[in-house]
């Protein structure tokens, strides 16, 4: 394992790469707003031919994903494609529609989880009736916790109900406040010995679909050319791990100033047993 490098910019490295699958929320934006530099350097990145393809935990498809751009402050420009989770997670309902499904933390709320699953002729049941957990988040991001739900997963492993995790994410950041994700009531599924399929990072089936995207480009998809960008250890960068991509660790989904960047992202790696070829404490040109 190569020990992290801490460049001054995106600039530093970017010879050596064609192809940039980059996270969304807490890298380029907060959901309140865009990171102008973060932005900047994709755009920059993108002016010699090179590609960027957006690779989201979010459970929507794409085209809600970049909806919200123009609100927040995110250019075109900064972007060829996006792979989501939410699409991944659809492939993987499109295979499965025969079967019945009850739904965890499906609402109206900011991502409008309806688009997760729209126009698939799905059938929606309850847990007693149902083959499928589609977990697509908590109830209420704002005032539930994963512990709320222990007792009700606990029936659904009882039942050997399949769970499908739309959200891989444990917790993002909204603004300056953390919500807790799908990925939270994942991890305690699997530790009451539930099975859990993962369409998102650190999992293959979104790096595949962000692959197809950029080969449908005509971009580069070597791993050797390839970089990953994201702010969460145990999905970017375990993902990109996983792929056997370079990557770059970025600090903006967590908070927004250091006293040690470098000591604290040591630490974080041998918390979870990763390691970024890269870190900043925002992404930057």
């Amino acid at each position: 394992m190569t020990d992290t490098l801490f460049p001054a910019g995106l600039s530093d490295v970017a010879d050596k790469y064609d192809t940039i699958f980059c996270d969304v929320w807490g890298v380029i934006h907060n959901g309140r707003k865009a990171f102008g530099p973060a932005c900047d350097a994709l755009v920059k990145f993108r002016e010699d031919g090179k590609r960027v393809v957006l690779i989201t935990n979010a459970p929507v498809p794409k085209a809600q994903v970049i909806h919200y751009f123009d609100r927040l402050g995110v250019p075109e420009a900064a972007f060829d494609d996006c792979a989501s989770s939410g699409d991944a997670t659809r492939n993987i309902l499109k295979a499965r529609s025969d079967e019945k499904i009850w739904r965890l933390g499906a609402d109206e709320g900011w991502e409008h989880d309806r688009f997760l699953y729209e126009g698939l002729d799905l059938t929606f049941t309850e847990p007693e009736d149902a083959s499928i957990l589609l977990c697509i988040g908590l109830r209420d991001q704002g005032k539930d916790h994963p512990d709320d739900y222990r007792e009700e997963l606990g029936l659904a492993v009882a039942s050997k109900l399949e769970m499908i995790c739309a959200n891989p994410d444990k917790q993002v950041r909204i603004g300056g406040e953390l919500y807790w994700c799908a990925g939270a009531l994942a991890e305690i599924y699997e530790e009451q010995g539930g099975s859990v399929v993962y369409p998102g990072k650190p999992h293959a089936a979104i790096y595949d679909l962000a692959r197809e995207k950029t080969a449908a480009l005509g971009g580069v998809t070597d791993p050797a050319r390839c970089l990953c960008i994201g702010d969460s250890p145990t999905t970017d960068i375990r993902g990109a791990n996983h792929q056997a991509m370079d990557s770059v660790y970025v600090g903006t989904g967590l908070k927004d100033e250091f006293e040690n960047f470098e000591g604290e992202v040591r630490a974080l790696f041998a918390e979870h047993a990763v390691n970024a070829t890269y870190a900043m404490p925002g992404l930057k040109w």
